[in-house]
């Protein structure tokens, strides 16, 4: 079943009773109800929302992943529920003890996939596709030539423009990027949790202090479909430069895009979890290849 994604801008108290969401709006007392069962994601931006012990018990018992934005309503943090497999454990050291081959060898299959759905989007946009696309095609071990940096240079321009330049703290619309990658980069980590592998050990990003590296490394090859809905509202709505919440909500809905995985076209959300299942049983030696969706 396709999980919900809730999205909080106003003033509201949130608990739960008989394992339903309550929720009661500041302004009318009004009180809704939401099964926690169909929920996969809860965005919290506003700062006047109170949320109970209880009701972030039961959302980690359902493996929810829970956004919390900062006083300046991006994503800043997040909860994850660190027991949301029968064989934690067994994973766990499966990934600890993954050799640097394996994961130089996963690293290398993850750029290959990230910088050909780069392409595969200039394609359908009908721009110019194959200088990003010959990049994938001699890719080495571990990306030692940082063909991942060379394919960007020559997409973000193409996609965007020649002025544009893809900066954290760039112009427009770079803020809708940073937005949308933010919920991707938790979505990733919901899916990481499920599949019983720890978020924090990546294959290539290594930050001591990100706790989420693991999801950093997945979520790469997925950025393109964040891209292709940024573009797609970018130039709908004429360049709009504020981040209104009517776009944070369209921003949201990128974890329903269909996307095609394994030649079957699945919500990107239920997409994630097929890749993360096959990261981890690259972890146990049961497979080589991670399973990554495709842009064409």
């Amino acid at each position: 079943m396709l999980k919900r994604t809730l999205f909080f801008s106003n003033p509201c108290r949130l608990s739960v009773k008989d394992k339903q969401m309550l929720i009661q709006l500041t302004d009318t007392g009004e009180i809704k109800t939401v099964p926690v069962e169909d929920m996969g994601f809860v965005v919290l931006e506003h700062q006047q929302i109170s949320i109970s012990l209880p009701l972030l018990d039961e959302l980690v018992k359902n493996n929810v992943a829970v956004v919390f934005c900062n006083n300046t309503y991006h994503p800043a943090s997040m909860l994850l529920n660190l027991n949301g497999h029968h064989l934690q454990q067994e994973l766990f050291s499966n990934q600890i003890e993954a050799s640097v081959p394996l994961k130089k060898n996963l690293w290398k299959q993850t750029v290959e996939a990230k910088i050909n759905n780069q392409a595969g989007l200039l394609k359908v946009l009908g721009k110019d596709f194959k200088k990003v696309a010959y990049f994938a095609t001699n890719v080495k071990t571990g990306d030692a030539e940082n063909r991942e940096g060379s394919a960007a240079r020559a997409y973000w321009p193409e996609l965007f423009g020649a002025s544009f330049i893809r900066e954290r703290y760039g112009d427009p619309p770079n803020n809708m990027l940073n937005y949308a990658y933010a919920v991707l980069r938790a979505a990733v980590a919901r899916a990481l949790t499920g599949s019983g592998l720890l978020a924090t050990l990546g294959i290539h990003h290594h930050n001591r202090y990100n706790a989420f590296c693991l999801a950093d490394d997945i979520m790469e090859p997925y950025r393109p479909f964040v891209d292709s809905l940024v573009y797609e509202l970018w130039y709908t709505l004429h360049e709009i430069n504020e981040l209104t919440t009517e776009i944070k909500m369209k921003l949201v809905g990128v974890l329903t895009a269909d996307v095609k995985i394994g030649g079957q076209i699945r919500p990107l959300m239920v997409a994630l979890s097929n890749t993360t299942a096959s990261l981890s049983r690259c972890y146990t030696g049961e497979t080589k290849k991670i399973v990554y969706p495709k842009i064409y």
